[in-house]
């Protein structure tokens, strides 16, 4: 490992990534439960809005509000306090994944949904086997902006190629705690799925300015991963 570090560039980032997260396309109100009539609704939108305190505000206020902190929440600041195990993580902290393009999220999310969450709950075999026609999931991607040095992990793709292992994570998770231990900003790496590349962010003070970019839909068939940007038009398919 300490081969692997030595003489490690550094990638001066100053521009926009894309976090790719699960949500829904059309929000829901929280408060339709309560009551039937509308008036009620907007009484206890407007009383979550002053009595809750805020996590985060921008600088401008009045103009953001009240989706700053909403995009705040989803698109920087849950993965530090939602610790899960990654390419670069086993779990016991919290990392922030983005990536240069969207369709870069694309192929690193289709994986994981297809081959983490459908096959680990059988949805997958379902599909494969023809019980089932399809299965569909929803998704947000948003643009943030990242101004950090980074350590360019791009510099020793050739030469350690389980950075980009297909299934092992061994290796990088190593990296990725001994980032954490000595407090790094974060790393730059290729990536595994594609000919893109993805960003491992572990001080969220780098990152700033989200805001939404689209909504994207996966639906899962026996030929593979079709991908929606704009509802009912495939834009990629994912064999």
């Amino acid at each position: 490992m300490e081969a692997f570090f030595a003489g490690l560039p550094l990638a001066d980032v100053h521009q926009d990534l894309a976090r790719n997260i699960k949500s829904i396309r059309v929000s829901q109100n929280l408060f339709d439960d309560l009551s039937d009539d509308p008036a009620d609704w907007e009484i206890a939108q407007q009383h979550e809005l002053a009595t809750k305190p805020h996590t985060y505000e921008s600088p401008t206020t009045l103009i953001d509000r009240p989706f700053e902190e909403a995009h705040w929440l989803n698109a920087i600041e849950f993965p530090f306090r939602n610790w899960a195990s990654s390419r670069f993580c086993d779990g016991s902290f919290g990392i922030w994944h983005g990536s240069d393009k969207v369709e870069t999220t694309v192929y690193e999310t289709v994986h994981h949904w297809r081959y983490r969450f459908l096959a680990d709950a059988g949805f997958d075999e379902l599909v494969t086997r023809g019980t089932r026609d399809s299965i569909t999931g929803e998704r947000k991607v948003y643009w943030v902006r990242c101004d950090a040095a980074l350590l360019d992990l791009r510099a020793r793709a050739a030469e350690y190629p389980d950075l980009a292992h297909p299934a092992s994570y061994h290796f990088t998770q190593q990296i990725g705690a001994r980032l954490h231990r000595e407090s790094h900003p974060g790393f730059v790496t290729p990536s595994a799925r594609c000919e893109g590349e993805n960003y491992g962010v572990l001080n969220r003070n780098v990152l700033s300015a989200p805001r939404a970019c689209c909504s994207l839909t996966y639906q899962l068939t026996r030929e593979g991963v079709a991908v929606e940007r704009e509802a009912g038009q495939t834009w990629m398919v994912l064999a």
